[in-house]
């Protein structure tokens, strides 16, 4: 039986950051939102040098957020959630990685759905 190799991570390889934004459901849409405002988190989040690979809302949980990140930026994200995300939400924050590329070979349904 052949070994799996497991990548070796590069200096400048990014990681993916899941961050749930988890809706207080004492308060109103608009409360949250002029908290997140006040806050100032549509001017610091993400934090420069992070990008955002997706924004979804999740019906009755909230938002969740994936950003991608050098590992060199993480302090700065949790900064930016700390000082601009908390009391509007409860977040959660999970460090994640794209596993596509080694289960992509062993699919036998190549299909990918792009949106």
């Amino acid at each position: 039986m052949k070994k799996a190799s497991i990548p070796t991570p590069k200096a400048d390889d990014k990681w993916l950051l899941t961050i749930f934004l988890k809706h207080d459901q004492s308060m109103k849409l608009n409360e949250i939102e002029k908290i997140r405002i006040e806050q100032g988190f549509y001017k610091n989040f993400p934090p420069e040098g992070v990008s955002v690979v997706n924004w979804y809302v999740v019906m009755g949980i909230g938002q969740t957020v994936v950003l991608e990140l050098p590992a060199s930026k993480l302090a700065a994200v949790n900064l930016a959630i700390e000082r601009t995300a908390w009391k509007a939400f409860k977040t959660e924050i999970y460090p994640t990685y794209n596993l596509y590329r080694t289960v992509e070979p062993k699919l036998e349904n190549k299909a990918k759905v792009a949106y």
